[in-house]
């Protein structure tokens, strides 16, 4: 899938990556021209950030998967979540999977840091494409939020299902509830900002996937794609990043860049008020912008389902 990670830039209600969402990987139309080594110190930051969502949904995966020998995490960007997996696993062999190479050497240097360097390996390439380079199936895959890039969603689930042991599981995290980050009357502009901003959003994600070549429409009943992908489907869950104000400098970090990153995105989606409001927000000069202002907060839900191959 060459895809682009992420991390994450709403897309769609149900599509949400906490805003921002070059997840980090290696695909795509639009995202084609991305300096990876640029972009990487931001993915990082973002799922070390999204970190406490991460290990909520890999205790939940722990419960539903008993000591995988080899876990796979398709799109990994810089591996963050891969060496959660890591750490979640400790008798499994982690492989993080991702098309952009820079990426790749963040990932082997966090897995070096951290200890797992003797169990952790990097495949480069287009996915799903990429995995054929597999030694052996996985016993669990792991895919956030790369699938809505792939003109044909579906066919990449019956692709990572072909890569699965039998009786493997395949987690994709898509969807869920978008990144809130300010009340909804902030005291500048028209109330409802973030809906509105939200709105255009769902119309860029709908521009791009129309945008993809091939693009496959499908309705996004991920249980049901999962099940025609050949797949049996074992559950859903969803997972809360809760982090209410006033916020770390960091988290603060990832909210001004969400939104600049929005308005270059889906600016010219917004009307003349709208607009100025959120440049506004974005000056750090101006005391009603999130760099300065004390309700900021960050608040999403991310959607994991698993499936099973059959044995």
């Amino acid at each position: 899938m060459a895809h682009d990670h992420h991390h994450h830039d709403t897309h769609g209600p149900a599509h949400e990556h906490g805003p921002a969402h070059e997840h980090g990987h290696g695909h795509t139309h639009d995202h084609a021209d991305i300096d990876w080594a640029e972009m990487a110190p931001h993915l990082e930051a973002q799922a070390e950030l999204y970190t406490p969502l991460y290990r909520q949904a890999l205790a939940w995966l722990a419960r539903e998967v008993t000591e995988p020998g080899l876990v796979v995490d398709v799109g990994s960007g810089p591996g963050v979540v891969s060496c959660l997996f890591a750490e979640t696993f400790p008798g499994a062999r982690v492989v993080a999977a991702d098309g952009a190479g820079p990426l790749l050497e963040r990932a082997r240097a966090r897995a070096g840091r951290l200890g797992f360097a003797d169990r952790f390996g990097t495949l480069a390439g287009d996915l799903p494409g990429a995995l054929s380079e597999l030694d052996y199936p996985a016993d669990l895959m792991w895919a956030s939020q790369s699938l809505h890039h792939l003109p044909d969603q579906r066919g990449a689930l019956a692709a990572l299902g072909g890569h699965l042991a039998p009786g493997g599981t395949l987690a994709i995290l898509e969807g869920g509830l978008p990144a809130r980050f300010l009340p909804r009357d902030i005291g500048i502009g028209r109330p409802g900002l973030q809906a509105r901003i939200r709105a255009a959003e769902e119309d860029a994600f709908a521009e791009m996937r129309a945008d993809l070549p091939d693009s496959v429409a499908e309705t996004e009943d991920w249980p049901a794609m999962l099940t025609a992908a050949g797949l049996k489907h074992t559950g859903t869950r969803s997972f809360l990043l809760d982090l209410p104000a006033p916020l770390s400098d960091a988290a603060r970090a990832y909210v001004v860049t969400s939104l600049s990153r929005l308005r270059e995105r889906i600016g010219d989606g917004l009307d003349a008020d709208d607009l100025a409001t959120l440049d506004r927000l974005l000056d750090p000069a101006d005391e009603a912008g999130v760099h300065r202002r004390r309700d900021v907060f960050v608040l999403v839900a991310h959607t994991v389902y698993t499936a099973v191959r059959p044995a």
